[in-house]
């Protein structure tokens, strides 16, 4: 280990910055946030510098720097653009044992300051010995991705309950016992999720549970006890249109922690694998013709899992509230009184539009979007007339199979033969596919590529732009049919 990594308070201490640029604005703007009392030497200042200076936040002193500048210093940053300044302050540092960071001059440098996640009380800081600062920074950006935006609450919430675990746990081992089953439980999920209130009952229960089972057992493994007790949690989580990278980071945290995941048939395996890997997965698809997991045999698993004390994961491709039937399982899971975080994700719609580059809504194209299902009880009561107005973009999901049915019934009550119209499938996957046609000829061309599920169907004028893709030779994997004939394209 090249470099001891410590953490400084500088609250209320003198720290100098010499420069007055771009980077010794950033530079400033962190030792702020660490709030310390901090000079500036630069003959000039930034924009930025100057508003510091004005609102008395910051000391400047005009001019160029001198060794009698880290008079009462505890700690300094050399940030000028002459490498000749640099290696004065961090000469004029060492003269007076204070540390100082020369910006892109390991050399010269005393100390180095890493890459820093925020997470205030949590800090965490990435370093290479400045061997490759960009290497922390990657670092440091995959540590966001991964850390919770409300891990310090987290944090503050230990440090405030710290005093009662201590006296409900004097045992020190059985303390750490249970704070480690604190983090990795309903508690820390609640904090997580800004459900403080929450958090707090729960841990009233447990430190409750602690207290009975040392009344009861003496020297038993009360921490144990208690975490061993209650229901467990479930998080109904939506994993988007199918690329695993459009997971949301809330969705890939809450995979890491769960204990089961019950999955449907639009999960790939590039989304189970952000799963946690000693997690139990379960498959409760849907596949028509096949057999099916009813809807209250997937209610009854949620209820049995989180009966157990588990986490339990519902894994949703898409939203789990746009056409995934979560509603219907909150509302049995709210009624057993077990606790639901919901995530939601990209839905079908979104994904595949994007993907396929074409705008759902669009300036003087379409006013408006709407989102129907060709299956169910539902479908049969549609406003077609309505769907078949101008001016808008209709996607229908799990279509194809209905598809004659569908185009028929627009056609039926308004909607011109010629409309633009694309079928989208394996949205987001390396083997989407888009079909373009029109009214008339879409079902015909989804029969032709032998077009299957999933795959979502999208009408308006947007859906031209998947045609004027492939004539502008885009890499946009399109068959098209303007009714002049047919062409296919796949991505590579």
């Amino acid at each position: 280990m090249d470099y001891l990594p410590v953490f400084l308070d500088l609250a209320a201490r003198r720290a100098l910055v010499v420069g007055g640029g771009a980077v010794a604005a950033r530079k400033v703007e962190l030792l702020l946030k660490a709030h310390a009392r901090v000079r500036v030497v630069a003959p000039a200042l930034h924009p930025e510098l100057v508003l510091y200076r004005d609102a008395g936040r910051i000391e400047h002193i005009a001019s160029a720097f001198e060794p009698s500048h880290l008079e009462d210093t505890v700690f300094a940053i050399a940030a000028t653009d002459r490498p000749d300044v640099n290696r004065a302050v961090a000469a004029a540092g060492a003269a007076r044992n204070v540390f100082v960071n020369v910006v892109d001059d390991v050399a010269a440098s005393s100390c180095i300051l890493p890459a820093i996640v925020d997470r205030s009380p949590v800090i965490v800081a990435v370093g290479t010995s400045g061997q490759s600062p960009t290497l922390a920074r990657r670092v440091r950006s995959q540590l966001e991705t991964v850390l919770p935006e409300r891990l310090g609450e987290l944090a503050r919430f230990a440090g405030q309950a710290r005093e009662r675990v201590r006296r409900a746990l004097p045992d020190a081992q059985r303390r750490r016992q249970f704070w480690d089953r604190l983090f990795a439980g309903r508690v820390a999920t609640q904090v997580l999720a800004g459900q403080k209130a929450a958090a707090e009952a729960l841990l009233e229960q447990e430190l409750a549970d602690v207290a009975r089972a040392a009344d009861v057992a003496g020297a038993a493994d009360v921490a144990g006890a208690a975490g061993a007790r209650g229901r467990g949690e479930v998080y109904l989580i939506g994993a988007g249109p199918g690329d695993a990278d459009l997971l949301t980071v809330r969705a890939q945290q809450l995979l890491q922690q769960a204990d089961v995941v019950l999955y449907d048939r639009l999960i790939g395996p590039s989304v189970l694998e952000r799963v946690r890997r000693d997690a139990l997965r379960v498959f409760v698809g849907k596949q028509t013709g096949r057999h099916r997991v009813t809807q209250e045999r997937i209610h009854a698993l949620l209820l049995e899992y989180a009966g157990r004390g588990l986490r339990v994961a519902r894994l949703k491709g898409g939203d789990p509230f746009v056409f995934g039937r979560g509603g219907e399982e909150i509302d049995v899971l709210r009624r057993a009184g077990v606790p639901v975080i919901i995530v939601p994700g990209i839905t079908a719609a979104l994904g595949a539009a994007a993907s396929a580059g074409l705008p759902l809504t669009q300036r003087g194209v379409a006013q408006a979007v709407t989102l129907v299902t060709a299956m169910g009880e539902g479908a049969e009561a549609l406003d077609w007339r309505a769907l078949a107005a101008p001016l808008q973009t209709v996607v229908v999901y799990m279509g194809v199979a209905q598809l004659p049915r569908i185009v028929e019934r627009l056609l039926a009550h308004g909607a011109p033969g010629e409309r633009p119209a694309a079928i989208v499938e394996q949205a987001t996957l390396p083997d989407e596919r888009v079909i373009a046609g029109t009214l008339a000829t879409i079902a015909g061309q989804a029969q032709a590529a032998q077009v299957g599920a999933p795959a979502l169907l999208i009408v308006g004028e947007v859906a031209a732009r998947a045609c004027q893709a492939q004539s502008h030779g885009e890499s946009l994997p399109v068959t098209t049919d303007r009714g002049t004939g047919q062409g296919e394209g796949r991505r590579a």
